[in-house]
């Protein structure tokens, strides 16, 4: 083996041990979060109740861009929350530049009548994007308490009166509900999609809320108190992921956050790819700028434990794992033709163990998040090698995601189109997916040669590479072609994905 093959094989391993560092610590979440299912549970029962002539004044923020055809059902639903009139105060803080603000407006107006104290709200600008509207609408907000809700939620009308009682300890700084999936069986993608939400609401943010590290506001269907926002220097717009970047900076201040999986509050899951794409990667650039600005802040903070700044630093850099995932689709090959199949003695001690290892964790973590719901562990694991496929095929695009939030600080904040109660108004527009075709080609080859050369246990694995960059490759070019025929009403190009200049290109 001369020193080329030497360095690539070397590379090789280095991205799988990488990739098996992340799925441990998958395992580690899985053991936290039964660890600490007695004090989430107790978490549930607030310190003490308010007397009805204590109880806070609320601000309601619904922010809104161009949402026309969710923006009637969020303003009905939040019209219908049970809390005391005058007590309470919504904020339409709307950027819309389409039919959206003719539709909320003459909804503000209708709701006024029926006497809600509801504001409509334009800024002079789109300045800070969503940060800069939750910021503007702060300013002029009533409430000791402020909940949020983004276009796409249905609010319950319990949702206060399940929550806001946590808020009697002033202590207490942000409360966080579990999103809920009304749209979660409508094709394999959001059932995908529902399955990574829910391990993360329900593995992740038990884990780390359970244990005693800091976990983030989701950037909807929580409820702040107003002061812990000021304390931690406001909504700040400087990367796109303003409710990590508060959360930790609230945190860091002295005040505590409580997680809530037992209320739900219902949301609609993106249903075709390049409208989840667009999402991701706005969760990847922003989750490496935050990381970026905050994690030496985190590991320089007294208070915080080595077990806090070491699972700080895992919720802040999970998306590396797109560039790995795509440097290993790359290397697949030529590793494949440059390394000997092992005997079956080696690979029953060795590649055996290392691939229950890495996938056994992963279906803990989600097997998990589905049997605390009451539903069957097997529609986890069922599911698994399509969710392995998916995250191979969103590597490329999110890979540039990382890079970009590596590379530049804040950016457009590009909101992902939401389909409401009729046929799709919106659609994003994209560049060919010549990336993941490519990919899949190279990934197909790698297969035929795994199974040719004997590399039994590297198969399946390359077989699903293939099958993720093709199926995201094939219905990117699909939803494409039925745009240009006018299945949307209007086409949105997100900033990140246009310039060729750019590493976000």
């Amino acid at each position: 083996m001369n020193a080329l093959e030497a360095l690539l094989v070397a590379v090789y391993f280095l991205v799988l041990a990488g990739l098996f560092t992340l799925g441990i610590h998958r395992a580690v979440m899985v053991v936290l979060a039964r660890r600490s299912e007695r004090k989430v549970s107790a978490a549930a029962l607030p310190p003490r109740r308010f007397a009805p002539s204590e109880l806070p004044a609320v601000t309601i923020q619904l922010p809104i861009y161009n949402e026309a055809t969710v923006t009637e059902r969020l303003l009905e639903a939040a019209s219908r929350i049970a809390y005391p009139r005058d007590l309470l105060e919504i904020q339409v803080l709307d950027d819309s530049t389409d039919e959206t603000r003719h539709i909320a407006e003459a909804k503000v107006a209708e709701l006024r009548r029926r006497g809600l104290d509801i504001q409509y709200i334009r800024r002079p600008s789109r300045h800070g994007y969503k940060a800069g509207a939750l910021d503007y609408g702060l300013r002029l907000a009533r409430g000791e308490l402020i909940a949020m809700f983004d276009a796409d939620f249905v609010p319950t009308p319990t949702f206060l009166e399940d929550i806001v009682d946590h808020f009697t300890d002033p202590g207490v700084g942000m409360v966080q509900t579990r999103w809920a999936h009304m749209n979660r069986n409508v094709n394999l993608m959001t059932e995908i999609q529902a399955l990574m939400l829910d391990g993360h609401h329900l593995v992740e943010d038990c884990a780390r809320f359970g244990s005693g590290c800091f976990f983030n506001f989701a950037g909807t269907g929580g409820m702040w108190r107003k002061d812990a926002i000021e304390r931690a220097g406001g909504w700040q717009h400087d990367t796109i992921t303003e409710d990590l970047d508060l959360s930790y900076r609230a945190q860091m201040t002295g005040y505590r956050f409580v997680y809530r999986p037992d209320v739900l509050t219902p949301a609609e899951l993106p249903e075709d790819m390049s409208a989840l794409r667009q999402q991701q990667h706005r969760w990847a650039k922003g989750t490496v700028q935050t990381a970026r600005k905050l994690l030496p802040t985190v590991w320089e903070h007294e208070p915080l434990s080595l077990h806090q700044k070491v699972e700080a630093s895992f919720h802040m850099l999970p998306h590396f794992a797109y560039p790995l995932m795509l440097l290993l689709g790359l290397l697949q090959l030529p590793t494949l033709l440059l390394l000997e199949a092992t005997d079956v003695r080696t690979m029953m001690l060795v590649d055996l163990p290392m691939c229950l290892l890495a996938t056994g964790s992963i279906a803990a973590f989600y097997s998990y998040a589905e049997a605390r719901q009451g539903r069957s562990i097997w529609g986890a694991i069922g599911r698994l090698p399509i969710l392995i496929g998916l995250g191979a095929g969103l590597s490329p695009y999110l890979t540039r995601a990382v890079f970009a939030g590596m590379s530049e600080m804040a950016g457009e904040f590009v909101r992902t189109p939401k389909k409401g109660e009729g046929r799709s108004r919106y659609r994003m527009s994209a560049q060919l997916p010549l990336a993941e075709f490519a990919l899949g080609i190279l990934s197909s080859a790698a297969t035929v040669v795994a199974l040719d050369t004997g590399h039994w246990f590297a198969a399946p694995f390359c077989a699903l590479y293939a099958w993720g960059y093709l199926y995201v490759g094939t219905l990117l070019v699909k939803e494409q072609f039925l745009s240009s025929l006018g299945a949307g009403e209007t086409l949105e190009t997100p900033l990140e994905a246009a310039p060729e200049t750019s590493l976000a290109a």
